[in-house]
């Protein structure tokens, strides 16, 4: 034994914890070293230290025996990495079980009293399509309790909030499945630690559900999972035979819930839009689509589209205003860029809606330099009410302010989602509300004109602050040997890509490269790149992060303008922004009116003849 393992033998602490890490090599458990953190406590409950230690089953077995300073131990790897199997193998070695049967016996997963001991917690992931026509398996994980064929439960959605009946359903499960591979054997029940896939669920789960018992009327809802890549090419899929239109509205269902990562949708043009992680992925769920769940019928593929965000340089260079309908009601507002790293730990989840508004307080305060007063007066996050943009309350002593909160949310959540350079989503932009001038009547401050009003001027502080596109990039991993480097570096030049790391593999020829590549280049990459390489080139993509371009959108010549251009046509806006739809009253003094007036367009404005320092800026699309 190690001199590590006997001083831990002869230390006369009460408690002590154990966790292992490894990574399992099937049927060497006997002889392979395991790494464990081991943390010393004292009498009162307090850790006085860590170390890691690295022991062999052997030692881990006698340590074992040391029940009085054990507090708990736990068994931590991947999925499918021999947890279950090495539990076996340390509870064979104490003479619990026989030797012969370890990794048989499973004790750690099918022990009753564990079974039982909580309710049934158990999340779907995935949807799987079954040989029935239309019908899904639900699959998922058991984390507590045990579900059995004819258990009834309670379904869960990505939507469901405690306490409401939205997105929830209770259904009974009308048969229980073992899938390993392309066997499937039914079973009765299947205890917690198992995956299981379920018959009868599938109407009620779109792509991933939190199961739980009928009467857990408490329980929450397991987070939905969140991926390291995002749906950002697009394709619009249409009938050859006008005839087979319910088959491919049926097909885009079927595709959506059988798939997590894509998602379908309609456009107002009345276009069926598929996305996808990137042109491979979009392939195979096109081959999906057609062959398995539309029975081979035809369709017409468009070419691949990018989706980009729309995003802003810097504040606003002035406040500005909208009127509502009525003109008794008046909005002010500012945007500015989010701090750096602010956008992407809203979209880790680290930042939401739903945290704690001193918790989050304290974060952006520390993290990125916020106020923490200003900070508790975040109304909303957008768009989808968890979006990278959000609202900031900065006004001061404004009557009826909460009256309007609602409005000016649903008016952000629809601007957000369509922004104003090309209907995009934007990203990264915070709108800080600086006054409110309300009609002391609340008829004449409903929705109908407050959401208006908020839309337009959330697009005017947007084209204020030197909007920007957002473009998509992947970061691409390639193998290659040295002879074809020059060849991968040449077709990533021409890509717009660039390297970031170039190592050699240890003991071989090859090389491990990396670089990051926009995606609206990406089509054709991976043929191009074999061609320049002679086949020696093996690249890989996968979605990294969000680029700002350089150019400017509002100017026609340059290359954000002609995609924003593109975008708007295949949208059927105008291809053009009309800079007379962009107008702004200023309600200034002469001089200074006079000064300005030679800058901005002037068609349409309406003078009322009012002394003020504050400006006003409407926009229509």
């Amino acid at each position: 034994m190690s001199r590590k393992a006997l001083d831990i033998q002869r230390i006369g602490i009460s408690y002590m914890l154990i966790f292992f890490a490894f990574d399992a090599i099937w049927g060497y458990y006997h002889c392979f070293p395991f790494f464990m953190l081991v943390a010393f406590y004292n009498y009162s409950g307090n850790c006085l230290r860590v170390v890691q230690v690295k022991f062999t089953v052997e030692e881990l077995r006698r340590i074992m025996d040391l029940k009085h300073n054990i507090r708990n131990m736990s068994v931590i790897a991947h999925v499918d990495h021999g947890k279950s199997t090495l539990t076996d193998s340390l509870v064979a070695a104490a003479g619990i079980i026989a030797q012969e049967v370890a990794g048989d016996v499973r004790m750690t997963d099918t022990r009753a009293d564990e079974a039982e001991r909580g309710p049934l917690m158990l999340y779907v992931s995935k949807m799987i399509p079954a040989s029935d026509k239309g019908r899904f398996f639900a699959f998922g994980r058991v984390f507590s309790g045990k579900v059995s064929t004819g258990l009834k439960v309670r379904i869960m959605g990505p939507n469901y909030i405690p306490g409401q009946k939205k997105d929830l359903y209770v259904k009974s499960v009308q048969r229980t499945v073992i899938w390993m591979g392309k066997r499937q054997e039914s079973v009765e029940d299947v205890p917690c630690g198992n995956t299981v896939a379920m018959v009868g669920l599938d109407q009620f789960i779109t792509k991933n559900a939190t199961l739980t018992n009928e009467k857990e009327v408490d329980a929450h809802p397991i987070r939905a999972m969140k991926f390291s890549v995002s749906p950002v090419v697009r394709v619009a899929v249409q009938c050859k035979v006008a005839s087979d239109l319910p088959k491919l509205v049926e097909g885009l269902k079927r595709l959506a819930k059988s798939d997590p990562m894509v998602v379908c949708t309609i456009e107002e043009s009345g276009e069926h839009i598929i996305a996808g992680a990137g042109e491979l992925h979009l392939e195979i769920c096109l081959k999906d689509l057609q062959e398995d769940f539309m029975g081979g019928a035809e369709i017409v593929v468009s070419d691949p589209v990018v989706s980009f965000r729309e995003t802003v340089l810097e504040k606003s260079c002035r406040t500005v205003m909208s009127k509502s309908p009525n003109k008794h009601n008046r909005l002010y507002m500012e945007a500015r860029p989010m701090e750096e790293g602010l956008a992407e730990a809203i979209d880790d989840g680290r930042i939401g809606p739903r945290d704690d508004p001193k918790v989050r307080a304290k974060i952006l305060s520390e993290e990125f330099g916020w106020d923490k007063d200003l900070a508790k007066k975040i109304w909303c996050f957008g768009p989808e009410t968890t979006g990278p943009n959000m609202v900031v309350d900065m006004c001061k002593g404004v009557q009826y302010l909460n009256e309007i909160k609602d409005s000016v949310v649903a008016g952000f959540q629809w601007a957000s989602k369509e922004g104003a350079l090309a209907e995009e989503n934007m990203r990264g932009i915070c709108f800080e509300v600086c006054d409110v001038v309300l009609h002391a009547d609340a008829i004449h401050r409903g929705g109908g004109q407050v959401i208006p009003t908020a839309r337009r001027v959330i697009y005017a502080s947007q084209l204020t602050a030197k909007p920007r596109l957002l473009e998509p990039v992947y970061l691409v991993e390639i193998q290659a040997p040295e002879q074809a480097l020059g060849g991968i570096y040449g077709v990533l030049n021409q890509k717009r890509g660039h390297v970031f790391e170039e190592m050699q593999r240890p003991g071989t020829p090859l090389y491990n490269i990396k670089a990051y590549l926009p995606v609206i280049e990406s089509f054709g990459f991976s043929s191009t790149l074999r061609a320049a390489t002679s086949g020696q080139a093996f690249p890989q993509c996968v979605f990294d992060h969000w680029d700002m371009m350089g150019s400017d959108p509002m100017e026609s010549s340059s290359q954000a303008g002609q995609l924003v251009a593109d975008i708007r046509k295949r949208k059927g806006l105008k291809e053009q922004m009309d800079k007379g739809s962009v107008y702004a009253l200023y309600l200034a003094t002469s001089p200074f009116f006079n000064a300005c007036a030679q800058l901005i367009p002037t068609k349409g404005l309406n003078f009322a003849g009012r002394r003020s320092c504050r400006y006003v800026v409407g926009l229509t699309k």
